[in-house]
């Protein structure tokens, strides 16, 4: 069985904090996963489909449209007051820092990027958003996609390859604890609606022994004192339970986006 929380190791420090943890609940549940990497161009719903799935991070929409189970262990509470205390995060509407636009509706016309089709918060939280709070999501002369992740989002407006892109909230939120000097290039306008955090997964023929004795770990991380730096590094309260059904939303909002007439 494999563990793996490339979603958010967005940074050396953050990767390094949740290696920490991984490998504390491990031993805390008596249970050794093989650490894989599975690193950039390779991609995540590669790693998804496995079915040797021990403890790994799994993006909601992937995880609500999967044929085959999976069970949640916990998923990450962010300790920051925009959370408001819930498991939920959002996607950040990014412009270069010196961009003129401060508004969504002033980047209308330019080009717009997102990362891959089956990313909630790279891809359709933000036609989503623009299909709910504009009324279309045709609003821009050019799109263009195929981005693995926030890093390279964030390098592309800073490029200029585009002038308005999406962000996971957890993963910028991070890059700005971690990484202020790369984050502080682009500029937050908008943010979607909430959705339910990417929890931890496990296969699902994972022993129910070991699913119990990881979970009760998860919810230990909460109060170890080892652990305190690497939960300020990684702005995290504590792990919570989630039900599988929770991320239904992310499924519902992919179907709204996918009938609408646009082409991205």
């Amino acid at each position: 069985m494999i563990s793996n929380a490339r979603m958010y190791s967005v940074t050396p420090a953050a990767a390094a904090a949740w290696a920490e943890i991984f490998n504390w609940v491990q031993a805390r549940a008596g249970v050794n996963f093989e650490a894989v990497a599975h690193a950039p161009p390779l991609l995540l719903s590669d790693l998804w489909e496995r079915e040797d799935l021990g403890m790994v991070m799994m993006c909601g929409l992937p995880l609500a449209r999967r044929t085959r189970v999976v069970q949640i262990l916990g998923a990450p509470l962010p300790s920051l007051p925009d959370y408001g205390g819930k498991p939920h995060y959002r996607a950040c509407i990014a412009v270069r820092a010196d961009s003129p636009a401060h508004t969504l509706a002033d980047t209308f016309g330019g080009v717009a990027g997102y990362t891959l089709r089956d990313s909630h918060s790279g891809y359709y939280a933000f036609r989503h958003h623009l299909l709910k709070h504009h009324g279309s999501d045709g609003q821009y002369a050019r799109t263009v996609g195929g981005f693995l992740n926030a890093h390279e989002i964030i390098l592309a407006l800073v490029d200029g390859k585009i002038d308005v892109g999406p962000l996971d909230g957890y993963v910028y939120d991070l890059m700005c604890a971690t990484w202020p000097e790369f984050a502080s290039q682009v500029r937050v306008i908008d943010r979607t609606m909430a959705a339910p955090i990417p929890p931890l997964t496990c296969s699902s023929d994972l022993p129910g022994q070991q699913v119990a004795r990881l979970r009760a770990a998860l919810r230990d991380v909460e109060a170890e004192p080892a652990l305190a730096e690497a939960r300020r590094t990684l702005c995290l309260t504590r792990f919570v339970a989630m039900d599988a059904e929770a991320y239904h939303v992310q499924r519902y909002i992919a179907a709204r986006v996918d009938e609408s007439p646009v082409s991205w």
